[in-house]
């Protein structure tokens, strides 16, 4: 029994990637019953992360092993978006420095967090946002990113932006919305082209392409916006700001040439 349970946590260490949870249902494919489980415990190979998560034993393990479980293991929706995907993606030197640490997940309308991850202290502030904002292809948009021996998922830098435009002017400001869209001058436009024709929010498309237009990127002139859906009448981005006439948005008013102030609503 002794050399089976040493063979069967030899596997389990080897199919098990460094630096991530293990939910039960995962740790029973791989062999491991709870009372096997509970005599790894006994003996210092696991250790509780939570109510049905685990971990190696003095394993390092940050928010992107546990976004792996939920994806890998658990099957959920979940991918990481916004800021935090732009920021893995080499994007963070376009955002001032000093805010703290903030890991922006995305997932799919009613899907929740298991209470393993929200409970636990990631040593980050986690805002976890259900949504349907694009329509129909979950994968749209989607990307891996490698974390040592594992990958997540995580919102290319399309789909990332027009995610950081979603909680604008609540949660996110304009300046940084522009500073971000600034650097944007490889994006793929069949890409963004997609994600446009799938995208729920109106404020969220004429807000992406306002801030386009103004940094004048050479893949806009190749959008073609003839059946994207851009709503009817005004949507108010920064209040006492001017209205811009062909996207019936309000913006600051040094982003537009000089007219009557937008009266706020």
């Amino acid at each position: 029994m002794a050399i089976q349970t040493r063979t069967t946590l030899n596997q389990l260490l080897s199919a098990w990637p460094k630096g991530t949870v293990a939910v039960p249902s995962w740790l029973a494919a791989q062999g491991v019953s709870r009372q096997l489980g509970r005599s790894y415990q006994r003996t210092t190979w696991l250790a509780r992360l939570g109510r049905g998560a685990f971990v190696r034993v003095d394993d390092n393990v940050i928010w992107a092993g546990g976004l792996y479980a939920m994806q890998q293991q658990m099957g959920l929706a979940i991918h990481a978006g916004g800021k935090t995907a732009l920021e893995l993606q080499g994007y963070a030197h376009f955002l001032p420095l000093g805010s703290p640490a903030t890991v922006n997940l995305f997932g799919a309308p009613g899907q929740k967090l298991p209470a393993w991850f929200k409970d636990h202290d990631w040593q980050a502030r986690i805002r976890y946002t259900a949504t349907n904002l694009f329509k129909g292809e979950a994968q749209l948009g989607l990307t891996e990113k490698a974390f040592g021996e594992f990958n997540i998922k995580l919102s290319t830098p399309e789909r990332a932006l027009m995610e950081v435009l979603h909680f604008v002017p609540l949660q996110e400001t304009f300046e940084e919305s522009r500073l971000l869209m600034e650097g944007m001058t490889t994006l793929r436009a069949s890409l963004v082209q997609s994600l446009l024709d799938r995208c729920n929010s109106v404020k969220v498309k004429r807000l992406f392409l306002f801030l386009a237009e103004t940094c004048k990127h050479a893949w806009v002139s190749k959008l073609d916006l003839s059946g994207v859906a851009l709503g009817k009448g005004k949507r108010v981005i920064v209040k006492g700001g001017r209205l811009d006439p062909k996207y019936s948005i309000t913006v600051p008013a040094d982003n537009l040439p000089s007219q009557e102030p937008e009266p706020t609503p």
